[in-house]
C-alpha cells in the first residue's frame, strides 16, 4: 500500500499559476508528477485522502460518505481546474462503523441526498490539488474516501485512527489502496505573508523533514502545541494519521522535495511498504 505526503498549494497545477509563479513551484510540481507515476503503478481501487480543508468538525474526525465529490479552483490567470471523483461509500461507511467499535470520535457525513447526483461533497483545495495529480496525472479511475482530522482532540487519537485505517486496508485482500496526507507545512515563513513571520516555522519544517528522512513520523506526536501554533502548519494532523497508517503497514520513507516558494513550506514524500499489503 503506497502512501505519501502531498502539498496542496494551487500553483502546483500549471493551469492555476501565473507566468511569474509557474517556475517557483517547479521542483514541487516535478515531485508531484513522480508521486502520480507511483500511484499509477499501484493501480489503487481506492485513494484515501486526509485533507485539512474539508469538513472542520469540532472534536470529531470526519469521513465523507457522499456518492461523489467535485470542485473547481480558479487561478490568477482566469484559468481553472475542475475535478469530480466517485466516492467509495462502502469503505467509508465501514471506516465509520469500525471506528465506533473502537470508541474513536469519528462521524460520517453525507450531503444533499442519500444517493444520486445530489449526494456530492464540495471538493476543497486540500483534496483537489493532490488528486489532480493522483487521478488525472496517473490516469487511474480510482474511487476516493475523504477523511478530515480534528485539531481539538489529542494527536494520539488521530494516530489511532490512522492505525485503524491501516488495519482495514491490510485486511482487504481483493482491493488495493493508496493513502495521501494532503499537507502544507509551516505558514509563518514570511513577514509579508498572511500569518507573519515566526522563527518556529523553519524549525517546525526541519523537524518534519528529519522525521521523514529518519523514517520516524511517530516522533511528531510529541511536538509542543504552543510551538506548533507559532509555526502555523496545516500538516501535523494529517501526517499523524499517516504515522498511524505506516505503524501498521511498515514502510520506507523517501523525501522527494522541499520548497518555500512563498510564505509556506511544501514537502513531497513517499512511503513504500516493506511488504505487500
Amino acid at each position: 500500500m503506497y502512501s505519501c505526503i502531498a502539498p496542496h498549494g494551487g500553483e502546483i497545477i500549471p493551469e492555476l499559476a501565473s507566468k511569474a509563479m509557474l517556475p517557483r513551484f517547479e521542483e514541487t510540481r516535478n515531485a508531484m508528477q513522480a508521486i502520480a507515476r507511483k500511484v499509477s503503478h499501484a493501480r489503487p481501487h481506492t485513494i484515501i485522502i486526509a485533507s485539512p480543508h474539508n469538513l472542520r468538525l469540532w472534536g470529531k474526525i470526519g469521513v465523507v460518505t457522499t456518492q461523489s465529490s467535485s470542485g473547481t479552483l480558479k487561478g490568477s490567470s482566469k484559468r481553472s481546474a475542475s475535478l469530480i471523483a466517485r466516492c467509495d461509500r462502502e469503505f467509508a461507511e465501514r471506516i465509520v462503523r469500525e471506528s465506533g467499535k473502537e470508541h474513536l470520535p469519528v462521524v460520517g457525513a453525507n450531503y444533499g441526498t442519500a444517493e444520486g447526483p445530489a449526494s456530492d461533497m464540495q471538493m476543497d483545495w486540500g483534496t483537489l490539488v493532490p488528486l489532480w495529480f493522483a487521478l488525472r496525472g496517473a490516469r487511474v479511475r480510482s474511487k476516493i474516501v475523504i477523511v478530515t482530522p480534528s485539531r481539538e482532540i489529542p494527536l494520539r487519537i488521530n494516530f489511532r485512527f490512522g492505525q485503524l485505517l491501516g488495519r482495514l486496508m491490510r485486511k482487504e485482500r481483493t482491493k488495493r489502496y493508496v493513502f495521501i496526507a494532503s499537507a502544507d507545512q509551516a505558514h509563518a515563513h514570511s513577514r509579508s505573508g498572511p500569518y507573519g513571520f515566526s522563527a518556529a516555522a523553519s524549525k517546525y519544517d526541519s523537524i518534519v523533514l528529519d522525521s521523514i528522512r529518519e523514517n520516524n513520523l511517530r516522533g511528531i506526536l510529541s511536538l509542543d502545541p504552543k510551538f506548533v501554533e507559532q509555526a502555523k502548519p496545516d500538516s501535523l494532523w494529517q501526517m499523524t494519521i499517516l504515522a498511524g497508517v505506516t505503524d501498521i503497514v511498515p514502510s520506507n520513507s523517501h523525501l522527494l522535495s522541499y520548497q518555500v516558494p512563498t510564505y509556506y513550506g511544501m514537502a513531497c514524500a513517499e512511503f513504500e511498504p516493506l511488504l505487500a499489503s
